[in-house]
């Protein structure tokens, strides 16, 4: 697919899961493309946020925007919906795409990307299993590199745990916390080196259980400061432990080829549930029981499905 170098926008409302999802989708028509990345955030007033994502734009959040007006616009979450909207209207030229189900109907961008377990499906939607993100075999490769030490040094098999925690879906109770903990305790106990990250979500309390469990075993925990390696985990894991709160820690996971062991917390909503089933029919997944299972799979990664998708749409934009 031949385009010529193009300017993208993102649109979110800075909530760190849209704002990645939009950079690793435009990163990637970058890569082949060629261009350039703005990143834009919106902070509507209260009286404008309570109409979203149906009414209009917040106009001190407008005053950001000035041509020259993107060839890609990428836009995720409801606050960004109307933004998007407006941005079309001053330039029709612009390519609109918005990540997840916008809740205004397929009509809202030239083109949706949404995971398979929401039910949006139209002519301009593209259904994937997993996420978009910015975890390329190339970011992964720089980051393996660049590792550590403290990381590197560490006995295979290397798991990196990913770990969140309560959100507004998924309770992650204290019981919940008690049986992730004894399960990675069992699993340090077996030899293999831990690599540990926790997510903006993983309350205290079971950051501080589980530097209990895995204190004297091989294991490494961040412990916040300084840049998060999270990428670097993700090069270096053999095999990884991720709780099911996280869809986006899922789906970077499964881009790897290598086998997620996933810690199901109870309440967890049956659209996740859905989720997981299919990275389970795909092989990509087994349950959580403290003990290490080796399942190579086809890595699974929808960011340059989506990429291609909105390559194929800009090609299409211009030629009309």
């Amino acid at each position: 697919m031949s385009v010529g170098m193009a300017l993208i926008w993102t649109l979110t409302d800075g909530k760190a899961g849209d704002a990645l999802q939009c950079l690793g989708v435009a990163e990637a028509v970058i890569a082949e493309a060629g261009g350039g990345v703005v990143e834009y955030k919106v902070a509507p007033r209260k009286l404008y946020e309570l109409g979203m994502p149906w009414g209009p734009s917040d106009p001190a959040d407008l005053r950001q925007f000035a041509a020259p007006w993107p060839d890609v616009a990428i836009a995720s979450g409801r606050r960004a919906v109307a933004y998007l909207r407006w941005l079309k209207k001053r330039s029709p030229r612009t390519l609109t795409v918005f990540l997840k189900d916008p809740r205004t109907g397929t009509g809202t961008a030239d083109f949706i990307w949404v995971p398979e377990h929401d039910g949006l499906r139209g002519a301009n939607v593209l259904a994937t299993l997993t996420s978009p993100h910015r975890q390329s075999p190339e970011v992964l490769a720089a980051a393996r590199a660049r590792a550590r030490p403290e990381l590197q040094e560490l006995p295979q098999p290397r798991v990196a745990v990913l770990a969140g925690g309560p959100s507004k879906d998924v309770p992650f109770d204290a019981e919940d916390i008690a049986g992730f903990v004894e399960a990675l305790a069992e699993l340090a106990r077996s030899g293999a080196g831990l690599m540990v990250t926790p997510s903006r979500r993983t309350p205290e309390a079971m950051q501080q259980a589980i530097a209990k469990a895995l204190d004297s075993h091989h294991a490494w925990i961040w412990d916040g400061q300084g840049a998060n390696p999270y990428a670097e985990m993700l090069g270096l894991a053999d095999a990884f432990v991720v709780s099911a709160d996280s869809t986006n820690m899922l789906s970077e996971a499964a881009a790897t080829g290598k086998t997620i062991h996933v810690f199901i917390p109870r309440g967890v909503p049956k659209k996740i549930l859905r989720f997981i089933g299919g990275l389970m029919e795909h092989g990509a997944v087994v349950k959580f029981s403290g003990h290490l299972e080796n399942r190579p799979y086809q890595p699974i990664d929808s960011t340059p499905l989506i990429a291609q998708e909105i390559l194929t749409r800009l090609s299409a934009l211009a030629q009309s």
